[in-house]
This record gives C-alpha cells, sequence and structure tokens, in this order.
C-alpha cells in the first residue's frame, strides 16, 4: 500500500461515514481486513508516521483553541481525527496549524476532534485477518516531546499570538 492508497482509503472511509469518527474507524477495520496482512502493516506504517508527524506544539495549540482546552491523550485522539480529516487537511495543517482555520469547514467540538479508535484500526484489522497482534513496524521512536517551539497552551494570549486566525474564527 502506497501514500495514495492510503490516503485514498481515509477518504473514502470519511465520506462514506459523513465524518463520524467511530464509523469511520469501523469502516477503514471492515475496509482493511478485505486485504493481505502486508497492506494492513504499511497501512500501519504511513498512520504511525502521520501520527508522529503531527506530535508538534502549534497543532496542540490548534487543538487547545478547537476543543477549549485537551490533555496528553486527547491531544492524541485529536491527532487521529487530524489524520482522518485527510490528506489536504492534514498536510496544511502539519505544514501550519494556522491553515485550519481555512481548511476545516466547520467544527463541532461534540462531533470533531476525537477519533481515537481511527488509531487502532490497523491493529484491529490485522488481528482479525491473522489471530496475532500486529508485528514492530520498524519505525524511529517519536521524540516523548512536541516539536517546535513550546508555549503555554493555558495562556489565551500566547495562543491567538501564535495562531491568530484559528484563533479569531473559533475562539474569538
Amino acid at each position: 500500500m502506497d501514500e495514495t492508497e492510503f490516503w485514498a482509503l481515509i477518504d473514502s472511509t470519511r465520506e462514506d461515514a459523513e465524518g463520524d469518527p467511530e464509523e469511520q474507524a469501523d469502516l477503514l477495520i471492515e475496509r482493511l481486513t478485505r486485504l493481505d496482512p502486508d497492506a494492513v502493516t504499511f497501512f500501519a506504517r504511513h498512520f504511525e508516521s502521520r501520527y508522529n508527524r503531527a506530535n508538534q506544539w502549534d497543532l496542540w495549540a490548534a487543538a487547545w483553541i478547537l476543543l477549549d482546552g485537551v490533555s496528553d491523550d486527547a491531544f492524541d485522539a485529536f491527532r487521529c481525527w487530524l489524520i482522518g480529516q485527510g490528506r489536504e487537511v492534514f498536510e496544511h495543517a502539519a505544514h501550519d496549524a494556522d491553515s485550519l482555520a481555512d481548511v476545516l469547514e466547520g467544527f463541532d467540538e461534540e462531533l470533531d476532534g476525537d477519533a481515537e479508535d481511527l488509531g487502532y484500526a490497523a491493529d484491529e484489522a490485522y488481528e482479525q485477518l491473522t489471530g496475532i497482534i500486529m508485528p514492530d513496524l520498524g519505525l524511529p521512536e517519536p521524540p516523548e516531546d512536541p516539536t517546535g517551539v513550546s508555549l503555554n497552551l493555558e495562556d489565551d494570549a500566547a495562543l491567538a499570538e501564535r495562531l491568530p486566525k484559528l484563533w479569531d474564527r473559533f475562539r474569538g
């Protein structure tokens, strides 16, 4: 499975789930179990690579703005949700978190921003296919701390300064 196929699977499941992250995870498991275990492993590598790439201070600040505060675990779920939004949204956000103000059509705190189950979809599919847990993906260990310049997430002024478009659209 190459990168294009990975994103096509993310996009088709999001569209078919009409944006519901839990339904998207269920559809993803269903579709991954139609593939061979190697393809599922490649999917997992693509997902994990993007999940690690999204571990950025600016994206944590974006999650904080959108969700009115997030814990470490909630930020993990936000990163899964961000991947689930597809290549365009993910790439814009990974390059410039403030661009989420431009690429998100809307944001519902009750539905959006939390897609923890997407992070487990490949593991679940692999286990269903093989009866064993997925082997190590062979990816480098991610850094413990987010990349980029840290900031006090509880400082509204710092958040507004770091991500002005996102702040103005969703909190201003």
